[in-house]
C-alpha cells in the first residue's frame, strides 16, 4: 500500500493522521475484499476541484470529491481530489464535525474504487451505509 498525500492551493489538513489513515484505509479495502495499491489524495479548494471537473469530466459545478479509478482486479488504485471548501460547507450544512466529514469523504473515494456507486436509484443509501461502516472502522483504528 502506498498513499500519497498532496495539496493544491490549500494547506494539508492538520487533523489528518496520515499513519492512522493508512491503516484505516487498508482495513476499509480489506472489508471489501480489496487490496490497496497506490492511492493519491489531492486536497484542494473549490476553484481547484471545479477546474478538474471541467477539464476531465466536462462538468461545470463544484463537488466535494472526484475519483479517478486505476484499479485492476482486487488491487484498488486511484487519484482522489477533495475540495476542503466543500467538505467544510457540507459539515456546516449537515451540522456535523468537519474532521468527521473529511474522513467520510476520504472513505467515499476509496469506496468508489472498491466498486460502490452512488448515482443510481437506491445507491446513495448503500454508499452511506458503507461510509458509516468505514467511519466505525476509523473509530477502532488506533
Amino acid at each position: 500500500m502506498n498513499i500519497n498525500w498532496l495539496t493544491e492551493r490549500v494547506e494539508f489538513p492538520a487533523d489528518i493522521d496520515r499513519e492512522r489513515c493508512m491503516r484505516w484505509l487498508d482495513a476499509v479495502a480489506a472489508a471489501h475484499d480489496k487490496i490497496c495499491g497506490t492511492l493519491t489524495y489531492i486536497f484542494t479548494d473549490d476553484e481547484g476541484i471545479l477546474k478538474v471537473n471541467r477539464e476531465f469530466l466536462q462538468h461545470d459545478y463544484y463537488t466535494d470529491i472526484i475519483t479517478f479509478d486505476y484499479s485492476k482486479r482486487r488491487m484498488v488504485s486511484g487519484d482522489i481530489y477533495i475540495s476542503l471548501d466543500t467538505v467544510r460547507s457540507n459539515a456546516a450544512q449537515f451540522s456535523t464535525d468537519p474532521v468527521r466529514e473529511l474522513h467520510r469523504v476520504i472513505a467515499h473515494g476509496l469506496l468508489h474504487l472498491c466498486g460502490i456507486d452512488d448515482k443510481g436509484p437506491g445507491e446513495r443509501e448503500i454508499m452511506e451505509a458503507h461510509e458509516n461502516y468505514a467511519l466505525n472502522l476509523l473509530d477502532r483504528t488506533l
